[in-house]
C-alpha cells in the first residue's frame, strides 16, 4: 500500500520561516483548498492519505516532508534546520512508529528532509542552510546500515536540494543547473528547467505519474517531450511560504514486502 502522510494548512502560515523568498500574504482559504486538491490527486492515484496532526501549531506545518526520511527499513526522523520546526517532528514519529523502526538525528545535526533526494540504494543530501555537514553524517550511518549510499551535493541559491533537483524517472531527473552541480548526479538523464522558471525543478513522482505545478507551464511541456505522465497541480500560493509539491507529503510504502515510493 502506498501511503501518503499530510498535515492540513495552518491558519498562521503567513509567519512561515522564509530564506530566499520576499514575504507576501497567503491566503490562507486558497492555500487550504490547493492542499486539499493535492491529497485527492494522490487519492486518484490510489494513494492512501493519513492527516497527521498537530499542523495548526506551527506555521511551517503542512511542509512535512522536512521532519522524516522514509525508506523501507527504517524512518529517520531529522532534526530541521529552523529551531522553531523541530517541534513539528513529535506528531510523524508516533505515526511513522507504527510501521517503522525510528531513527533520530542528535544535535548538533541539522537536516531537512527537502533536502534528501532518493532514487533506489542512492541518497543525495544538499548541503544548504537547513542540513549541515553533522546532518549528514548521522544520516549516512543510519542509512548505511542497510545498504544505502549517502553522499553530499552542493546547493546554492535555493533552499533544499529538491528545489533544485527531483526524479521524475527511474534515472530521469528535471533540474535547475544553476542550483546544483549536474555532476553530482552523473550517470543520470536530465530534463533542465525552462529558463524562465527558476523554482521549476520540483516534482513529485507517484509510481508511473509526476506530479507538477501547473504554473511552470514551459517545464512541463519540456517533461511532457521526454515522455513523462504529468498531473498539473495548483500550488501557487503554498509556494509563497517557499513550499512545493515533495514537502507537503511523506510518501512511502507500508507493508513487509515494501518498495521506495518514488
Amino acid at each position: 500500500m502506498l501511503v501518503a502522510l499530510t498535515r492540513e494548512v495552518s491558519g498562521r502560515i503567513g509567519a512561515c520561516e522564509l530564506t530566499h523568498l520576499t514575504r507576501q500574504p497567503i491566503d490562507v482559504h486558497r492555500a487550504r483548498s490547493q492542499h486539499a486538491a493535492y491529497e485527492r490527486t494522490l487519492e486518484n492515484l490510489r494513494v492512501r492519505v493519513e492527516r497527521v496532526g498537530g499542523g495548526e501549531d506551527f506555521p511551517d506545518g503542512v511542509f512535512i516532508e522536512d521532519t522524516a526520511v522514509v525508506v523501507d527499513e527504517m524512518a529517520v526522523i531529522t532534526r530541521p534546520g529552523a529551531p522553531a520546526r523541530r517541534g513539528e517532528t513529535e506528531c510523524v514519529a508516533e505515526m511513522l512508529g507504527r510501521s517503522r523502526t525510528l531513527v533520530r538525528l542528535a544535535e548538533p545535526a541539522m537536516l531537512d528532509g527537502g533536502d534528501v533526494l532518493c532514487i533506489g540504494k542512492r541518497v543525495w543530501v544538499g548541503q544548504s542552510a537547513r542540513s549541515n555537514v553533522e546532518g549528514i553524517r548521522q544520516l549516512a550511518a543510519a542509512l548505511g546500515r542497510c545498504g544505502y549510499r549517502v553522499e553530499g551535493a552542493g546547493v546554492r541559491g535555493c533552499l533544499h536540494l529538491k528545489s533544485a533537483v527531483t526524479a521524475v524517472g527511474e534515472e530521469l531527473l528535471v533540474m535547475n543547473p544553476a542550483w546544483v552541480n549536474r555532476r553530482a548526479f552523473a550517470g543520470l538523464e536530465v530534463v533542465e528547467v525552462d529558463p524562465a522558471e527558476a523554482m521549476a525543478a520540483n516534482a513529485l513522482r507517484v509510481g508511473q505519474a509526476v506530479l507538477f505545478p501547473e504554473h511552470f507551464p514551459g517545464t512541463a511541456e519540456r517533461l511532457e517531450r521526454r515522455g513523462v505522465r504529468v498531473i498539473r497541480v495548483a500550488c501557487d500560493e503554498l509556494a509563497k511560504a517557499e513550499g512545493a509539491l515533495t514537502c507537503c507529503s511523506l510518501l512511502f510504502r507500508r507493508g513487509a514486502d515494501s518498495t521506495a515510493a518514488g
